[in-house]
């Protein structure tokens, strides 16, 4: 597995059009979080898992960090798959996750006692990127041609090699690692599976890392590579890089990644976000707390960390669940 790097970047609010959220989306205060002070919680929160999601949760905890300052909320990277290791091992109290939790990972909770619940935080658009003001011939990409690029054994090097209009430039690849959540969902709707029925295997790329940052930068190095991770990484680093356009073949052409986009689900790499917490952990009253907040200032999180909030319905019914769990 690969090692935990703390999130240690406070997010900047991030493109105006995250703070324009389309109607049906977010949770159920739009306002900046309330800051007024309470010592009554206390206690350390430990998160950890996935790197698209860390920034949201991030902005949640030093919201609610901010009002509860005897409260300490840790924020950890080590990919969802990474996250869900430890969180099934008892090591962590809330798991930050891309995607689902996977049959192995249940397994393994289940046979270490731990129970969890689920609450969707968020979406995304898993975005393609390249440097900015590259020339690489085209600015829309298929799911299919991305297969071709991304699937192992792939020898394809330089752009031409995907299609013979485009540029004659050296194509780099850089991606997640195999602890990402990013790199399970990409692998499932880019790939596909193979006649055995399991997700065909992708290239690792010249850079891999379960740390986004890392495949930002070898992005932005880079004369005419390309990149993939979630949106709130592009909107950190819009001036740095330049987001293709995707093709999911379904006869609605070349579709960019947006708020708007993500929100309608006609982006083809939208997906949801989720954080799953310890059953045991709700018996402490700051966890309790943290996650109703986390819910509650959906929008303003999402707002501060340059994600997209999740639907409004599903954070309101999180709310109502925590509510019942928790005898409230």
């Amino acid at each position: 597995m690969a090692s935990r790097v703390r999130l240690l970047t406070i997010w900047p609010a991030l493109l105006a059009a995250v703070a324009l959220v389309l109607a049906g989306c977010g949770g159920a205060d739009e306002d900046t979080p309330a800051t007024d002070v309470n010592t009554t919680l206390r206690g350390d929160i430990v998160v950890d898992g996935s790197s698209t999601v860390a920034p949201l949760t991030q902005a949640a905890a030093d919201a609610f960090t901010a009002g509860n300052p005897l409260v300490s909320v840790e924020v950890r990277v080590s990919g969802t798959g990474g996250g869900f290791e430890v969180f099934c091992r008892g090591e962590t109290d809330i798991s930050n996750a891309s995607r689902r939790i996977s049959p192995d990972e249940v397994t393994a909770c289940r046979e270490a006692g731990i129970e969890y619940e689920t609450f969707r935080v968020g979406s995304d658009g898993i975005t393609v990127v390249t440097r900015r003001g590259a020339d690489v011939g085209t600015d829309c990409l298929s799911l299919e041609e991305l297969r071709r690029v991304w699937i192992r054994g792939s020898r394809i090097d330089n752009w031409r090699q995907i299609d013979p209009r485009w540029a004659d430039a050296p194509l780099t690849l850089a991606g997640p690692g195999v602890d990402s959540g990013t790199y399970d969902f990409f692998n499932e709707r880019v790939l596909g599976e193979g006649p055995d029925g399991e997700t065909l295997p992708a290239r690792t790329g010249d850079t891999a890392s379960e740390n986004d940052e890392v495949i930002v930068a070898a992005v932005e190095a880079a004369p005419s590579g390309m990149g993939y991770f979630g949106y709130s990484y592009y909107a950190a680093n819009e001036d740095r890089l330049t987001p293709f356009a995707l093709d999911a073949g379904n006869g609605e052409g070349c579709i960019p990644v947006s708020v708007a986009t993500i929100n309608s689900g006609d982006y083809p790499l939208a997906r949801p976000l989720f954080i799953y917490v310890n059953r045991r952990a709700l018996d402490r009253p700051e966890v309790v707390a943290f996650v109703r907040s986390y819910l509650e200032n959906d929008v303003a999180h999402s707002r501060t960390a340059g994600t997209v909030p999740a639907p409004r319905i599903q954070v309101d019914q999180g709310v109502f669940r925590l509510d019942r769990l928790t005898g409230r």
